[in-house]
């Protein structure tokens, strides 16, 4: 099991730190396959009054000291072509935004480094149309021949189901969708942000966590290769995606009840 877990931000080092701690136990678990996920910047927040993080430098940083120190693979999003390489320095994935999946320019970039590019799919797209994405980054290194999940897990792409836009300020997951894409790349289930209310009107999102076990358990049984939570020591504290977040401890708790629906479904 890919499991990719973290702050959605870096609010500060203390707290990254604070939280990496805690996620000690899935990287030595030798039954997951464990990513630290912090964002450095978070570029599509619906105000410019938000916060966002300490940018590429300061981010990167605290990354890179996450990363000695607790022996993580990180991954992280990039929002601009320009950042791929110095980000690849740091990150063993680079992940790509729903908003931005379509981005040609953002997907070459990511795909001419040596990191796993993440793609996350579009809140607007069909899980079919995401083969498109995927061919951009297996084009760029070198793959010419027909899409696959074989070739996508060779060439280090997989895409994110992150849930689908459903009128204003909601989101829902077809489960359909993950055989779809999986049918030409592994799949990670972004349970948190599947649950994410996006502002339609006011300053900032909402989101309902309650709701998080439910469609990660969902996923689970469907069939998928990993998942991705964002998870905080206190979600209605966090700078960015509060409501959301897993607490820690309810992540703790979650994760043995997936692999076990994933060894039943087998």
């Amino acid at each position: 099991m890919i499991l990719i877990a973290g702050p959605c931000v870096v609010e500060s080092r203390d707290n990254v730190f604070k939280i990496a701690e805690e996620l000690a136990e899935f990287n030595a678990d030798c039954t997951i396959d464990f990513y630290f996920k912090a964002s450095f910047d978070k570029a599509n927040r619906t105000s410019i009054e938000s916060f966002r993080g300490p940018g590429m430098d300061e981010g990167l940083k605290i990354l890179q000291e996450v990363k000695e120190q607790f022996g993580y693979k990180i991954l992280t999003d990039i929002h601009e072509s320009h950042q791929a390489w110095p980000v690849s320095e740091v990150a063993d994935v680079l992940q790509i935004p729903a908003f931005l999946c379509r981005q040609t320019d953002l997907l070459v970039e990511a795909a001419k480094t040596a990191s796993a590019v993440n793609i996350k799919k579009g809140q607007f797209l069909a899980p079919q149309a995401m083969e498109h994405s995927v061919k951009k980054v297996l084009k760029t290194r070198g793959y010419e021949g027909e899409v696959s999940y074989d070739i996508s897990q060779k060439y280090n792409v997989w895409l994110t189901e992150r849930g689908t836009t459903f009128g204003y300020g909601n989101l829902v997951v077809d489960m359909r969708s993950l055989p779809i894409m999986r049918e030409f790349a592994p799949v990670i289930f972004d349970a948190t942000h599947s649950v994410q209310m996006p502002a339609s009107g006011s300053a900032s999102s909402g989101g309902d966590s309650s709701f998080v076990p439910y469609l990660a358990k969902a996923a689970s049984a469907v069939g998928v290769d990993g998942f991705f939570f964002e998870t905080h020591f206190d979600p209605s504290s966090a700078l960015s995606d509060g409501p959301n977040m897993l607490k820690l401890q309810q992540l703790k708790e979650l994760i043995p009840v997936l692999k076990a629906i994933e060894l039943s479904a087998q």
